[in-house]
């Protein structure tokens, strides 16, 4: 059955003249509202497709679009590409970025699932930025390589951060080898090589990014999202670890506690 979007008849205003009708991609956002409403459907509950909204609505893919975007921009519902569009529901706040706790760790304390997806575990050289925080010397000599691990992270099957970790290789050998599928790194690192982190610097700005990134968190690549870069230090000050990461902020916001 389609709806009547468009048939609200234009009331007059006070001298008289007919108002402005309401754009049609406002009128479709706020019908969605009311399909979520009055189905009541949950957080994470999948919407109808663009095209059945089209029919539903008797709209152009457009119209739809605009109205879905002004829902993803106002953290109604969020879009996982090529899977479509999901209730948003409460978006839950993540500690970690303003802590010395892991991803994993965190989100193990509020008993929630996390995956792992390892894109690459390898022994490597650094990139200049990697190799200037962890002080690294230049050069092709085995001081000088980092193993670096890249991960897709998800919180119960939903992508929320792409992480690219480089610690030097004489800290944690053998790390290269070591299964991280199912297991917390820093568990690993803590338990394994004794790595304890007491400070931390970090960046961060707001991104777009590649369409295979994009693809990597199921969103699209005019999402925006966060860019953090981060230098963790040993309790003397040593940099002990070095990692890039993109977050969606669409499924969680970060928090951060200011103590004077």
């Amino acid at each position: 059955m389609k709806s009547d979007v468009a048939s609200t008849p234009r009331p007059a205003n006070d001298s008289g003249t007919t108002a402005p009708r309401e754009p049609l991609w406002s009128q479709v956002k706020h019908a969605i509202l009311s399909l979520i409403q009055d189905e009541r459907l949950p957080a994470n509950a999948p919407l109808p497709s663009e095209s059945d909204l089209c029919q539903r609505f008797s709209v152009s893919r457009t119209v739809v679009r605009e109205a879905m975007n002004q829902l993803v921009y106002e953290h109604v519902i969020y879009k996982r590409q090529g899977k479509g569009a999901f209730v948003a529901g409460r978006r839950e706040s993540q500690e970690f970025v303003g802590s010395i706790i892991g991803f994993s760790d965190e989100w193990f304390e509020k008993h929630r699932a996390v995956d792992r997806r390892i894109l690459r575990q390898a022994s490597t050289f650094p990139g200049a930025r990697a190799r200037e925080l962890l002080q690294l010397p230049a050069g092709d000599g085995p001081e000088s390589r980092v193993v670096e691990v890249s991960r897709v992270l998800s919180v119960e099957g939903i992508p929320h951060m792409l992480v690219t970790i480089s610690i030097p290789e004489h800290l944690v050998p053998g790390l290269d080898q070591v299964p991280l599928q199912a297991r917390s790194l820093y568990d690993v690192l803590r338990r394994r090589y004794g790595l304890h982190f007491q400070s931390a610097d970090r960046w961060i700005e707001a991104v777009t990014t590649t369409a295979e990134n994009a693809q990597l968190l199921e969103v699209t690549t005019s999402t925006p999202l966060i860019a953090i870069e981060s230098c963790a230090h040993s309790a003397s000050g040593q940099p002990i670890e070095y990692w890039q990461a993109l977050c969606r902020t669409d499924v969680a916001s970060l928090h951060f506690q200011i103590r004077r």
